[in-house]
């Protein structure tokens, strides 16, 4: 397989796992017009969901979202070894390898995105109140941190006006 369609496979997955987890693209466009509202007066949420998807086009982006959350399903399945097991499902504060997976992403557009990522992850609004309910049963320890970061992403590739770049890996 060439390159082109690895990368294809690959972002097709991380979509598609997005979704199965209950998030979609106009989920994460609103955190980015939460995080962007006030800095633009005529942002739209076409203006979000295009910047949303660039940032999953990026490969790195994808390897954190298939990585996050196969940690995750692990995790509610129990397959994971202990003391692990425990420290995923419970979200450990002390944990942090959640949001260096969302450092990842967040670092992709540049520095800004680690004021948008903290703020937001401060926040908890939207599609991240839901992801963070232990009372659902379902187990998003990297799902959460990484949705955030994607839009954190996304809230900076806005705020440097790359509404026309192709993003290439």
């Amino acid at each position: 397989m060439d390159k082109i369609t690895n990368q294809s496979v690959l972002e097709t997955k991380a979509r598609n796992w997005l979704e199965e987890r209950g998030v979609t693209i106009d989920d994460i466009a609103d955190l980015v017009y939460y995080l962007q509202s006030k800095y633009h007066d005529n942002l739209s949420m076409d203006d979000c969901r295009h910047h949303v998807d660039r940032v999953l086009m990026k490969r790195e982006v994808q390897n954190a979202i298939v990585t996050g959350i196969q940690l995750d399903v692990l995790a509610e399945q129990k397959k994971l070894e202990q003391p692990l097991q425990d420290t995923i499902e419970r979200d450990e504060s002390l944990y942090g390898v959640d949001e260096i997976i969302a450092f990842s992403i967040v670092n992709v557009y540049g520095s800004i995105g680690f004021t948008n990522y903290g703020y937001i992850d401060k926040q908890k609004p939207g599609i991240l109140e839901k992801l963070n309910d232990k009372s659902s049963g379902s187990c998003h320890t990297f799902l959460d941190d990484i949705v955030g970061a994607i839009a954190a992403a996304a809230s900076s590739r806005l705020a440097h006006g790359a509404a026309n770049d192709r993003d290439v890996d």
